[in-house]
């Protein structure tokens, strides 16, 4: 059982890791929105039908309602947040930033009626990861190697903000008993989201799906077997077989794995400040898991995914 929970960990650090990389490839070529809706779209169909088969009971209406509220803010909203960025925001910096992810959901959890207010250990690592993310991309802090694009900056920092939003009603969310129908509901419900961003956006009239490049295709591709499929029938199973202690280090390594990534295939510049700006983010993520409310907060060992 520890080889194959080891295995599903490698599984979700490398793949979740690799999808931001596959993300950048797909909208050099693809319009952000409408890719990332393919990649639901299809992934959706594949997860619904085989859990159908499998047996499981269709989910309710009320089940749909809230799938649907979650997959907006978390597929529609983060996702696409995400790709739309990295248009012009190298993939490791983008992968960095979602990796905040838990300050704005401390943050948020904190501010609701009835949520776990933060303890000094907990504040303490909301101000160092807040610091941590202006380090990265605060204005006048760019070295001449690598200066982001002001548009593409508050896009990156919106989509944690949309996977905390819906974390926090997916906790009081009716969900079903299968990890994998409810995964397949939100992407489902994303889809719908990302089809109205793209025509609302004007997308669909500027796609030459003759210009798309073929690492674009490949891009898709991998993103829809591998990041979609692959990674979360492997997080399903951690979830239902694994401390979510453990799970829950996924949010350190893809960030790291993303960097590594990104300067290897795509050429991306790795500066000091990018790594120093790293140490930061994780640490505090690191220290806020550590605390007593994170345990309060996870305490259903469910934990929203914000993987790409």
């Amino acid at each position: 059982m520890k080889t194959k929970i080891w295995l599903a960990m490698l599984a979700i650090y490398i793949i979740w890791g690799s999808t931001y990389l596959g993300i950048r490839f797909v909208v050099e070529t693809i319009p952000p929105f409408l890719s990332a809706a393919i990649r639901f779209f299809v992934s959706a169909l594949i997860i619904l039908a085989w859990r159908k088969l499998a047996g499981d009971p269709w989910p309710t209406l009320r089940q749909w309602r809230d799938a649907s509220i979650v997959g907006l803010f978390l597929l529609a909203g983060g996702n696409g947040l995400v790709s739309v960025a990295e248009q012009t925001i190298p993939s490791g910096v983008a992968a960095l930033v979602v990796g905040s992810t838990p300050l704005w959901l401390t943050s948020f959890e904190s501010l609701r009626p009835g949520g776990v207010k933060p303890g000094w250990q907990s504040i303490f690592g909301l101000l160092v990861g807040f610091f941590g993310i202006y380090l990265l991309v605060g204005p006048g802090l760019s070295g001449e190697s690598l200066r982001l694009d002001p548009l593409g900056t508050i896009t990156i920092i919106l989509a944690p903000v949309s996977w905390a939003f819906g974390s926090i009603y997916s906790k009081n969310a009716d969900m079903p008993d299968s990890t994998l129908m409810w995964t397949g509901m939100q992407m489902a419900a994303g889809t719908v989201g990302l089809f109205l961003l793209s025509a609302l956006t004007g997308e669909l009239p500027r796609f030459d799906l003759a210009a798309v490049s073929l690492n674009s295709w490949l891009g898709l591709l991998y993103l829809i077997l591998i990041g979609s499929l692959v990674g979360f029938v492997a997080y399903a199973w951690l979830l239902r077989n694994a401390p979510i202690a453990l799970v829950s280090t996924y949010a350190y390594v893809n960030p790291l794995v993303a960097i590594f990534l990104g300067a290897w295939l795509a050429q991306e510049v790795i500066t000091g400040r990018i790594l120093v700006a790293a140490l930061v983010i994780i640490g505090a993520v690191v220290v806020i898991n550590l605390s007593k409310q994170a345990k309060i907060i996870q305490k259903d060992e469910v934990i929203a995914p914000t993987a790409e």
